[in-house]
């Protein structure tokens, strides 16, 4: 963020928007068809970066999602009946047009949620295509997950069956990524899905429901209902719905528990998360950096494993901090669609104004704020990237999740205080450790009550890992041979 010198005067390299036709309004996407909602309301999303006003969308209410539910329900009947190897063909495809239209989509990404392009490009495209492959390869051999009770020769005596219907209700921050972490299992097990996208990033979905005609699949298999809140308690709550897979808020994921106690649906839940980024005295301390800055500033912070709280132990702590400010002075904060810039806008006013309220808080209870020297953009949604350090376990930045561009840092002495002061939390989604050595490090992380511990690393994402969390981060696992069973009778 630092003024470059005359002699290297920075040049911008920004991505085309060309690559991408945003129409000037959506519909629904019911039974292969995009529609009106019933009532005829619309809505309008737009860029966090400029507050421009990218398209119109129609958004769904109750009527819409009983429509999409047995759009959805009727196509059960076929899509459950194909062969997992037919099944698997029409992943294969989505997955390949996924790859062949990247660019398309990473620019609409990055446009409609505020992430920097060379987020949505290297990371966000690439792990939704390989979700696709990778459950497309699952698809004929569900009788060989290990799933069901075990027969005398080792193999499972159980024929797992799909469930049914899934709703599905996803988040803003990684919108196609968690489409595909959701719909990839389900339809590789044979279910038919309704989901609800966010109503602050619904186009990326749209653009998918046309993946999905390019592909070829059956009409009712895969609909969208963009909408509020009220249309995804609409879907949660619908009685011909069998599964319910939520990503978002551990309030909102409360109420759907409440919601769905006491039926047959089958739910799984990830949420919020406080993850701690552990890192001893002899961690590699400019990869640590590193680890830090893409624990917590990849996405603005707006990630539900982000690293946003450093505990470093004391020996190393101000050469840590000093490394650790250093490498803020050189990050760029800008238009997500410069491929340099690496911190984009925060995705609504209203995350905004909650990242603001909570670091002023932190401020209020007397710990010590710090940001790199940083132009924020006149127009658009921007916080600068900040750390807290003199943080104790009782300041609010230290306890609340943020989901923004703050790092909270604490101290310790020994592991058992490191493991202590990690584990003092509600959530319990993810934690990185940062040692030279390796005994050190499976020693801590087996103590650790966090559904994802990194080694000497942070935010490593692969289709064939589980992913979830303890306590109140959520219940279940997406991921993996894991996230098949949750689609799956066993």
């Amino acid at each position: 963020m630092e003024k470059p010198a005359s002699a290297f005067e920075y040049a911008p390299a920004p991505e085309s928007r060309a690559v991408v036709d945003i129409a000037p309004s959506y519909g629904l996407f019911i039974d292969g068809e995009f529609t009106e909602a019933a009532d005829g309301r619309v809505f309008k999303t737009v860029a966090p970066a400029t507050e421009e006003v990218l398209s119109e969308v129609a958004q769904a209410g109750e009527a819409d999602v009983d429509r999409a539910v047995r759009a959805a329900r009727r196509a059960f009947a076929s899509w459950s009946a194909l062969p997992g190897s037919e099944r698997a063909k029409y992943l294969f495809r989505i997955a390949r047009i996924v790859q062949e239209r990247s660019r398309e989509l990473a620019v609409l990404e990055t446009l409609d949620n505020g992430k920097p392009i060379k987020e949505t490009r290297d990371s966000d495209l690439p792990l939704v295509a390989a979700h696709f492959f990778y459950y497309a390869g699952w698809a004929d051999k569900l009788e060989h997950a290990g799933f069901g009770r075990r027969t005398t020769n080792g193999h499972s005596g159980a024929s797992p069956r799909p469930l049914g219907v899934a709703g599905q209700v996803i988040p803003w921050n990684f919108p196609l990524l968690m489409l595909a972490w959701k719909i990839a299992p389900a339809l590789a097990t044979g279910n038919t899905v309704v989901l609800k996208p966010a109503e602050t990033t619904p186009l990326s979905a749209l653009f998918f429901a046309d993946v999905c005609r390019q592909a070829g699949l059956p009409k009712g298999v895969v609909n969208i209902v963009p909408g509020y809140g009220d249309a995804g308690a609409a879907l949660v709550a619908h009685p011909d719905v069998d599964k319910v897979a939520f990503t978002g808020s551990t309030a909102v994921g409360k109420e759907i528990a409440r919601t769905v106690a006491g039926t047959r649906k089958k739910l799984t839940l990830e949420l919020g998360g406080k993850g701690a980024n552990i890192v001893f005295d002899d961690a590699p301390l400019d990869q640590a950096v590193e680890g830090i800055v893409n624990g917590i500033f990849f996405n603005q912070g707006q990630v539900c494993c982000a690293g946003s709280r450093l505990l470093v132990q004391e020996s190393v702590q101000d050469e840590l901090l000093d490394a650790l400010k250093r490498r803020l002075t050189t990050l760029r904060l800008g238009d997500p669609l410069d491929k340099n810039t690496d911190i984009g806008a925060i995705n609504s006013a209203e995350q905004l104004a909650r990242i603001t309220a909570l670091a002023e808080r932190g401020e209020a209870e007397g710990a010590e704020r710090w940001s790199p020297a940083c132009e924020l953009p006149s127009t658009g949604y921007w916080f600068a990237p900040t750390l807290f350090t003199g943080v104790t376990q009782a300041h609010t930045v230290a306890r609340e999740e943020i989901f923004g561009p703050v790092l909270s840092v604490l101290t310790f002495r020994t592991p058992d205080e490191a493991v202590a002061k990690a584990n003092n939390t509600p959530y319990g989604l993810s934690a990185g450790i940062w040692s030279e050595k390796g005994s050190r490090v499976l020693a801590v992380a087996n103590r650790l009550r966090a559904g994802v511990v990194w080694s000497n690393t942070f935010n490593k994402f692969d289709p064939t890992s589980p992913f979830g969390g303890y306590k109140e981060s959520g219940s279940g696992r997406e991921g993996g041979r894991h996230g098949l069973e949750a689609y799956l009778d066993v």
